[in-house]
């Protein structure tokens, strides 16, 4: 028993250590409900937190191919897209992918499809699968509920599930879940609260983040993101909150 826990809490601090810093997409991937449902996007192998900002500001339901790419701060590149698929004036059934770190001199860090469900009020509904090359395929379920909207104010719940089954035979398949609560003020200024918990490491990962549009058009955001995070687990040294920063570009298409 003691040999199978060190062994899970090897495992996962390297999984640790593969996260891209804040925000990842660097949150673009409003997952889940939009894009890639999250898609999202952190521990154990980036697993979504649909946080998550609107990738499309002012766009309840496209009903056209579109996408984006943004960059991170490692200096790699995300590119997702989205192509509805059938639909009415209330729902859009989409098919979503994308390809994610990916790097100038070739490689990637994942790559991910599934089926998106978006409602003209703001709802959403996602399946998506993720494959990280030698390292793991991962399921995700999740959903967005928008609780309140207008042309100021943007206050949405999600969810999400995501069964992980890694490549090493000596590591079981686990399971992660959690959910948070996004906020946006006309596009401009935007704050997430989520948490996340995988049962096989005993852990839970909080995170509170923050996002200041500085430029916006109807293809371009230049973005400010900050905000804290931290992780519990009895098999991880006591941890604080963790600050993190940085400078988010997005290209849509």
């Amino acid at each position: 028993m003691f040999a199978k826990i060190a062994l899970f809490t090897v495992f996962l601090a390297a999984v640790s250590s593969m996260s891209i810093p804040y925000r990842r997409s660097s949150f673009v991937i409003e997952d889940h409900g939009n894009l890639m449902n999250n898609d999202i996007e952190d521990l154990y192998f980036e697993h979504p937190r649909e946080s998550v900002y609107p990738i499309y500001p002012n766009t309840r339901v496209r009903r056209q191919l579109h996408g984006a790419i943004n960059t991170n701060p490692d200096g790699s590149t995300n590119i997702m897209g989205k192509l509805p698929i059938a639909g009415n004036d209330q729902n859009v059934l989409s098919a979503v992918g994308g390809l994610g770190g990916l790097k100038n001199g070739g490689g990637y860090s994942s790559a991910s499809g599934g089926l998106a469900l978006d409602n003209v009020n703001g709802h959403g509904l996602s399946l998506t699968g993720k494959h990280i090359p030698s390292v793991a395929d991962q399921l995700t379920a999740a959903g967005r509920a928008n609780l309140f909207h207008n042309d100021n104010h943007d206050l949405a719940a999600n969810a999400f599930a995501t069964r992980t089954m890694p490549k090493n035979p000596a590591i079981p398949n686990f399971n992660s879940y959690g959910g948070g609560l996004d906020y946006m003020y006309k596009n401009k200024v935007g704050a997430g609260l989520s948490a996340a918990h995988t049962d096989i490491f005993d852990r839970t990962d909080y995170s509170a983040m923050g996002k200041l549009n500085l430029f916006r058009n109807p293809t371009t955001s230049f973005d400010f993101n900050a905000g804290v995070s931290k992780s519990v687990s009895p098999f991880l040294p006591r941890q604080s909150w963790e600050p993190s920063a940085g400078l988010s570009f997005t290209k849509y298409f």
